[in-house]
């Protein structure tokens, strides 16, 4: 069933729906040109080149444990009753390129044998394995040179060694472009000898707040204005997607001071704005932006929240989302998030959804998919999702309450309690509690 929607003058407007607004938008966005940036800023970026590994990790058999290499075959029999007794003939510690051999030897660990070595030292030629300091009289009779050192137990060859390449072999494929970067990919690539690496970069997301009644945070109120939340929380929503913020400020519905602070977006890869789109007589923004460059005004069957438009400025493309603080977030999370994550080269532009019982009844009336602030638990092997007590479009407190919307499809007129319904996750921070 298509939808339709009257403005204040003019014909019908269709509604679009959630997914085909968000199709629209996305087609427009692209993963932005790759870039050669330091290691430790392209942690939650997306690899951009293959990595290969030029040489094995590690690059040399070396010693897992504080103790003694030997040869396996010389410690058959040992016990503690029954220790074997080997002559010590040099020491390596982790950092030398090789033992320290005491005067008048082989440079080997030969039959009868053993070097003291620290983890990480190369292995000794001739040993084929360490065994630990516990296991030998080091453990109780502690001097700083020693002719000999009994062993308490037999060890196999291969024990307590890290063999060369055992981590990476030199030559194989490490890293796939598309790889999005964690902690622990950025110290394998450390250990690989890299400290720059070619990346999708950070977008930069300019965001303008609008409406004369709109102030900044920390202005005395008079009567009739509000304080900017929404450019604030907004700005924290695109740090959490991984682009970077820039508040340009707050413009009113006068054109001239539009143009300024739009002038301030120059070189941004997205500008988002807050306000003056709907059907209101002095939401002048949306006819700016109409005359400013390419736009349409979209009617989407989106609860909270209804108004929004997409276009270019400059080149520079334009979400602009409803006014209203908790509609503007439902409405980033659908539409803005995905595109950030697109220009980052994710794949994944999903949110984290679940399957949720419902414990209360939601009406949902208007043909419009419906986003409730909610608060997701789990009891048991089953998750329940309760709504927030206020789930007004300008309540923020429903949204610090809750940590999931729950959704209700636009062909429910209402959902009865105890259905089950789908739920995205938008606290990340209260994930874990979720799950377990």
């Amino acid at each position: 069933m298509t939808a339709t929607t009257r403005p204040a003058s003019g014909p019908a407007q269709r509604l679009l729906s959630v997914d085909e607004a968000r199709e629209r938008i996305l087609s427009h966005f692209h993963p932005l040109p790759p870039r050669r940036v330091p290691l430790l800023e392209a942690l939650g970026l997306v690899l951009a080149e293959p990595i290969v590994a030029h040489e094995s990790v590690p690059p040399y058999t070396n010693a897992a444990m504080d103790g003694y290499a030997v040869r396996a075959t010389d410690t058959l029999g040992a016990s503690r009753e029954q220790p074997v007794e080997l002559r010590v003939i040099g020491e390596a510690p982790a950092g030398g390129a090789a033992p320290r051999w005491r005067d008048g030897v082989r440079h080997a660990v030969e039959p009868g044998t053993a070097v003291r070595v620290m983890t990480g030292a190369p292995l000794p030629p001739g040993a084929d394995a360490v065994v630990r300091f516990e296991e030998t009289d080091e453990a109780t009779n502690q001097r700083p040179v020693r002719d000999a050192v009994r062993i308490y137990r037999p060890i196999r060859s291969g024990e307590n060694v890290r063999p060369a390449g055992e981590d990476i072999t030199a030559g194989s494929l490490v890293l796939s472009p598309g790889t999005v970067l964690g902690a622990p990919h950025i110290g394998l690539l450390a250990a690989l000898g890299h400290t720059w690496v070619l990346v999708h970069p950070r977008p930069n997301i300019a965001i303008l707040a609008t409406g004369d009644e709109v102030m900044p945070p920390d202005y005395p109120l008079q009567p009739g204005q509000i304080r900017n939340s929404n450019s604030y929380v907004l700005a924290a929503l695109v740090t959490q997607c991984g682009g970077r913020p820039h508040l340009i400020g707050i413009a009113t519905d006068d054109e001239a001071e539009l143009e300024r602070r739009l002038c301030a977006a120059a070189g941004a890869d997205l500008i988002l704005t807050s306000g003056g789109v709907s059907q209101g007589d002095y939401d002048r923004v949306k006819e700016y932006l109409q005359a400013r460059g390419r736009f349409e005004l979209w009617q989407v069957r989106i609860k909270p929240g209804k108004p929004m438009a997409f276009g270019f400025i400059d080149g520079i493309p334009v979400i602009a989302l409803p006014g209203n603080p908790v509609a503007s977030v439902v409405a980033f999370l659908q539409f803005a998030r995905p595109a950030i994550l697109r220009l980052l080269g994710r794949g994944d532009l999903e949110p984290i959804r679940l399957r949720a019982r419902l414990t209360q009844r939601v009406d949902n009336s208007g043909q419009r998919r419906h986003f409730v602030r909610a608060r997701l638990e789990r009891q048991g092997s089953e998750y329940l999702v309760t709504p927030v007590p206020n789930q007004g479009a300008g309540v923020l407190s429903g949204l610090v309450a809750g940590n999931c919307l729950a959704i209700i499809p636009e062909d429910w007129s209402e959902a009865p309690a105890g259905c089950e319904i789908e739920v995205e996750v938008y606290d990340p921070l209260a994930l874990r509690d979720i799950l377990v």
